[in-house]
Parts: structure tokens; C-alpha cells; sequence
């Protein structure tokens, strides 16, 4: 079940909270919303306390239309511990939301007892790949969330699998709902020059068949990472691995969580 919180300096969050004991807190990539993690929500909520949440722009969460940034994700991440009372969590999440926990954890180190970075990266935007993506971010403005559009859209996070649900959303979407969360993700920094700050364990999971996120940027992205595992990769996962190999997502979590994440 969604619930509310609103933040003392920010949106009105909306998430999900299951299970019992450590807290772990997972954000979401772009154009998707904490039902993204239900199954592995499900699978983990005997061994810790599970909280998924909508970031701005995205899901259930107030959205006011102002531009913001992926600090101000992160900073509504740390808002949202200081609300529901949590000291020191678990954080982490898919693509964006992989993102925004290592800006969390830059933030405020303290805060954070682990990383789980899913199908995700600390890298700025690849501008080879610009082009395409204004393009795309372009005619999706213009022309709303057409089923064609959508498809391509499926295809990159997906797969082609388990996306029809998520078109039924995006189709509902107004399109001006899409320029901020768009830019903000183009227009992130590039946290590479950072992660030997981060001290804490770190977790990486990637789908081999992530083409929006390759393999090879996940492991560079560990590389810099100081405590970071070998990079856990899910055979045949495109970039929602979350979402289409939820099991073997889960059981990398629930490892990670038993040998690593001890002192809390």
C-alpha cells in the first residue's frame, strides 16, 4: 500500500514500506515508481524492512512542475529517512535511483551503512548518446507519449518484456511532466572523481543485456569504488532487471545484506 510523508524542506513523498528490521531504501530509474521493486520487496521483507519510493516527477509523489536536479532527489532521500526516523539505512536503487543514493551518500556519509546500485552508474550523461536522447526527449514533448514512442522507451528499460503495464502509465502521462525528470537525469553530474569518498560497502548488480547501462560502465563504476563487490551480473537482464529477473535480484540483495552490511 502507498503511503504520504511530507518532507520538512521538500515534495510530498510517496512510498511503500514492508517487512521488518534493517532499514533498506531503494529509489527508482527514470520513468518508473517504487512498484518497480514489489517482487523483490516481497522476497526481502523476512529479512529486513523494505522502503520503496517515488522520486520527484515520478509516481504518486507531489510534483510542482519546477525544475530540480539529482542533488535535490538525494537530498529528499536523506529528508525521507529524517521523517520516517531513521538513522543509518541501507540505500540504493535502480539506474536514477542508483545515482541518487551515491549522491546521498556524498552528502551525508553518515547516514548511509550501504550501497545498492542496480543497473546503474556514477558517470555524467555520454555525449555520444546526447543527440539521439534530446531527440527523442524532443518528440515526446511535442507529440505526447505516443504507443510509438513508448515502445522504443519498453525496449531500452525492458527489453521488450514485462513492459506493457508501464506504456498504460506512460501513456496517461502529461507530457509536460516529462521535461524536468528528463533534464535532470541529462544533466546530472559526473560523481566518477568522487567514489573514493564513499567508505561504506557497495553492491553492484547489472543485467548483461543492459544496453542503456552497459556491463563494462558498471564495472568501472565498482572499480572506484573503495569497498565495492565484484559487480553481480544477471544473465539475460536488460536494463529493469529489477523487474524481469526479480529473484535472482533479490537473492544478490539479500547476500550482500547478510555479509556485508554487519556493523549497523
Amino acid at each position: 500500500m502507498t503511503r504520504f510523508v511530507k518532507l520538512a524542506t521538500g515534495p510530498q513523498i510517496a512510498f511503500r514500506d514492508v517487512g521488518r528490521g534493517l532499514p533498506l531504501v531503494l529509489g527508482h530509474g527514470f520513468m518508473l515508481d517504487s512498484e518497480l521493486f514489489a517482487e523483490q520487496a516481497a522476497l526481502l521483507a523476512d529479512r529486513c524492512r523494505v522502503i520503496t519510493w517515488d522520486a520527484r516527477g515520478h509516481g504518486h509523489t507531489e510534483y510542482d512542475g519546477r525544475s530540480f536536479t539529482m542533488w535535490d532527489n538525494a537530498r529528499d532521500l536523506i529528508a525521507l529517512l529524517d521523517a520516517l526516523g531513521i538513522a543509518r539505512a541501507v540505500v540504493g536503487g535502480h539506474s536514477q535511483g542508483g545515482f541518487v543514493a551515491l549522491s546521498a551518500a556524498l552528502l551525508a556519509p553518515d547516514r548511509v551503512a550501504g550501497l545498492v546500485l542496480i543497473d546503474s552508474g556514477s558517470g555524467g550523461q555520454d555525449q555520444q548518446a546526447l543527440g539521439d536522447l534530446t531527440a527523442f526527449g524532443d518528440s515526446w514533448q511535442a507529440s505526447g507519449p505516443t504507443p510509438e514512442l513508448c515502445g522504443v522507451l519498453g525496449e531500452m528499460v525492458f527489453g521488450g518484456d514485462h513492459v506493457g503495464p508501464w506504456i498504460e502509465k506512460w501513456l496517461k502521462r502529461p507530457p509536460s511532466e516529462f521535461a524536468n525528470p528528463f533534464r535532470a537525469v541529462l544533466e546530472r553530474d559526473d560523481l566518477s572523481p568522487r567514489m573514493l569518498e564513499i567508505t561504506a560497502p557497495v553492491l553492484v548488480v547489472h543485467g548483461s543485456e543492459d544496453s542503456a547501462i552497459t556491463v563494462a560502465e558498471a564495472r568501472q563504476c565498482a572499480a572506484g569504488l573503495p569497498h565495492a563487490d565484484p559487480v553481480v551480473v544477471i544473465e539475460g537482464a536488460p536494463h529493469a532487471s529489477p523487474a524481469t529477473h526479480p529473484g535472482e535480484v533479490a537473492a544478490a540483495v539479500g547476500h550482500f545484506l547478510s555479509q556485508r552490511v554487519s556493523a549497523f
